[in-house]
């Protein structure tokens, strides 16, 4: 799957709820999840493919978590760190963030369920939500931007 850039107005627009959870939808995941994996991510979600699907997938090591209608339930505290991002190729920045994250989620199948985030999961999870509202880190970054070859 061809991973849209920054210019490309799909990230800019809020995504719409999964209704159907089957075989499309099993698809959309694995593809997505091969695409970051390729591109060495740690997290995609659904407009980077280009569709305004309310998905995405974070993995900071510790395997894929896929996510479906997340709903943010709670967060607290503040970290302050480096963020870059698949649609935003080789350019960086600071972002402030909150340290925990609570979600509340569905599976492939439908299922709900709710997890927890800390530090750079938190961040994972928070920067992926934000694709679904049509934001961007680099509408969060304080400071300058820095590119790296």
């Amino acid at each position: 799957m061809a991973i849209r850039t920054e210019k490309e107005e799909v990230l800019r627009k809020i995504s719409k709820p999964v209704k159907s959870f089957d075989e499309s939808l099993w698809t959309l995941l694995d593809d997505m999840k091969e695409t970051m994996y390729l591109a060495e991510g740690v997290g995609i979600a659904a407009p980077q493919v280009g569709l305004l699907k309310r998905a995405f997938i974070v993995d900071i090591g510790e395997g894929p978590v896929e996510f479906v209608n997340p709903e943010i339930l709670a967060v607290e505290g503040e970290q302050l760190g480096e963020e870059g991002c698949l649609s935003v190729p080789k350019r960086y920045g600071t972002v402030r963030r909150p340290n925990y994250v609570k979600m509340r989620a569905q599976d492939r199948n439908g299922n709900v369920f709710e997890i927890e985030g800390k530090e750079f999961m938190a961040r994972a999870m928070l920067h992926e939500f934000d694709h679904l509202e049509g934001k961007l880190f680099v509408d969060l970054v304080e400071g300058d931007l820095f590119e790296v070859e």
